[in-house]
């Protein structure tokens, strides 16, 4: 299963504090969709950028592009016109919980190698 990201950008700046009641039911739709995507065990997490900005980021698994464009488009925000979607293949480097003994490993090794030789 391929991860891919995908931003959605809100119509305006300060899209939060000014949504009319059209764009919250939409984007309260939106909010369902997410979470029952999920339980299902397809998102790896979301969440908003904070400030005047508010783009969306969902990060996800799917099987390939057109899987990953479906699950995108199907946003009800985006579907119904109130935000517009973009899509990027995404990798995890690094994920807390389930990297830890892999990198202090590597940072051992690394250390040890640049420690001084006695002569």
């Amino acid at each position: 299963m391929d991860t891919w990201i995908y931003f959605i950008h809100p119509p305006r700046d300060d899209f939060a504090e000014t949504m009319t009641e059209a764009e919250g039911e939409a984007w309260g739709r939106h909010w369902v969709r997410i979470q029952r995507l999920y339980l299902e065990g397809r998102i790896v997490l979301v969440g908003p950028t904070m400030g005047r900005v508010n783009t969306g980021i969902c990060v996800f698994e799917a099987p390939d592009e057109a899987a990953a464009l479906e699950l995108m488009h199907g946003d009800p925000a985006i579907a119904e016109g109130f935000a517009t979607g973009e899509l990027r293949p995404f990798r995890v480097s690094l994920l807390r919980g389930r990297d830890d003994e892999g990198v202090r490993a590597n940072l051992d090794t690394i250390d040890a190698a640049a420690a001084p030789t006695e002569a």
